[in-house]
């Protein structure tokens, strides 16, 4: 590249329908220049998916903005800084954009021996279905100890050393019919950088100063909404934008302001207790052209509009006893992708004409999701049902291209980076699978935690983070 700065070259600002990071600065120019959600990209076709690397992804519409080369380089530099003083992050379920994708160098073909190396672990931890928070710097778990006491503890990120620890009274005991799934804390936190939301189970939300553990306020919707107490537990897993942290609890959908945890406006109410409480967590989607929250509730499927709670469109959504579990997985500007157990796996068309939504299935397919929320690589889902088999489905027909033989565990967490797709088995088992839409194709296996692993992963660069039932382990790619 040239740097003459008489040479103008393109500079494409493109905004891809991906989901915001917790606490994505508000103004325009901030998130233009210092977001992963906003991708830029060269008139060569590529794009920087985060700060810190470039990646392809051609096909997209570009709003061209003429810069000269030296002030190219300039960015190129700052971006370059920012990449060596800012590790990779994961700040809220599912990662930074709440789809189980991550960008960055490719993964090798092989778990075997030193492809992925032991950093530090934690051991005898109380239990926890939370995905670990990993920081620039600290790494936050969630625990139940002696079945009473919910507990959360800030690590160091080199090291592993405890930095601080906080806890509060919180347990529950839930129907004896869900007794094996435990009567723990369930949902993952979000980090905005500064503040971290975390969901007691007893619809509990708590916000905790991240450096230091101090309590900045909290929330007990059972008793500020008079709802019914979940019978299954809190286990939306918050999410957070500038403004407010949403979440599913207290019988209904409520945003609450994230400096102060006053209720800004809540919708969608459930009833709560036994047939309420939703298992699924919302994500921010742009459909229809309209930017919203999309929320799977314990019976619907519904958008949300961000800043008034307004809702803009429902659709029941069939399942056995509303096991509604997956995180609905927005489809470029008008799908949204979802699978029930005792139902149907679907991909629902979302229009709109002169304000008025209209809802429609594209395509279903006779196929039970279970818990595992699937990722999309070029154009296909890779789901885990109930029949514990992995399908690839082709998004745009919904036609099913294979199915395993196979029968894995009940659940996998699930992370995808470019051709290759990271499952974690709540055996304690990681996969590691080549995204092929035409077979089935398994690279390698191994067995990684000793006790089972409900918790997401979480995948950072080239490390990787597990918390199995008892324990915390943290793990790093060969290079």
């Amino acid at each position: 590249m040239s740097a003459n700065a008489d040479t103008a070259l393109l500079l494409h600002f493109v905004r891809y329908p991906r989901q915001r990071n917790p606490g994505e600065p508000s103004s325009k120019e901030e998130k233009l220049l210092t977001q992963p959600t906003y991708h830029y990209r060269n008139v060569c076709g590529w794009r920087l998916a985060t700060p810190r690397r470039w990646v392809a992804k051609p096909g997209d519409e570009p709003m061209c903005v003429r810069l000269t080369s030296a002030v190219l380089s300039l960015l190129l530099m700052a971006y370059g800084n920012a990449s060596a003083a800012d590790p990779a992050v994961w700040q809220q379920w599912r990662g930074p954009t709440r789809d189980g994708q991550v960008t960055g160098t490719a993964w090798p073909d092989t778990l075997k021996g030193d492809a992925i190396k032991p950093l530090w672990k934690v051991e005898n931890l109380g239990p926890s279905y939370s995905g670990p928070i990993v920081a620039s710097d600290r790494v936050f778990t969630t625990e139940t100890v002696d079945k009473k006491t919910e507990v959360v503890t800030a690590y160091d990120r080199k090291s592993g050393k405890e930095l601080w620890k906080t806890k509060w009274e919180g347990s529950i005991s839930v129907p004896f019919f869900a007794a094996k799934n435990g009567s723990w804390i369930r949902s993952t936190p979000a980090y905005d950088g500064k503040t971290l939301f975390v969901a007691g189970i007893k619809d509990l939300l708590v916000a905790l100063e991240g450096e230091s553990g101090k309590e900045l306020w909290r929330f007990d919707f059972v008793k500020e909404f008079a709802a019914s107490p979940p019978a299954f537990g809190f286990v939306c897993s918050p999410l957070v934008d500038d403004s407010g942290v949403y979440v599913q609890a207290g019988g209904c959908f409520a945003k609450l302001d994230k400096a102060t945890g006053k209720v800004l406006w809540k919708t969608m109410n459930d009833g709560g207790g036994m047939n309420g409480s939703a298992f699924s967590s919302p994500v921010f989607a742009r459909l229809a052209g309209k930017d919203q929250v999309v929320v799977q509730s314990r019976t619907k499927l519904g958008g949300v509009e961000r800043d008034t709670g307004k809702e803009l469109w429902v659709k029941e959504i069939p399942s056995f006893r509303g096991m509604n579990i997956l995180t609905p997985t927005p489809i470029g500007d008008g799908g949204v992708l979802t699978s029930t157990y005792g139902g149907n796996t679907r991909l629902l068309k979302v229009t709109s004409e002169g304000g008025k939504y209209e809802t429609s299935d594209d395509w279903s397919l006779k196929y039970e999701g279970n818990m595992t929320s699937p990722v999309i690589v070029k154009g296909h889902a890779y789901i885990l049902g109930k029949d514990r088999r992995l399908i690839c489905v082709d998004v745009a027909t919904g036609k099913e291209k294979w199915r395993t033989d196979e029968r894995f565990g009940e659940y996998w967490s699930v992370v995808a980076n470019g051709d290759k797709i990271l499952a974690l088995d709540n055996r304690g088992v990681l996969f590691l699978l080549k995204a092929n839409p035409v077979e089935y194709e398994l690279l390698d296996q191994r067995k990684i935690a000793d006790s089972e692993c409900w918790a997401h992963l979480a995948v950072c660069g080239d490390e990787i983070y597990i918390r199995e039932l008892t324990g915390l382990r943290v793990f790093r790619w060969s290079k």
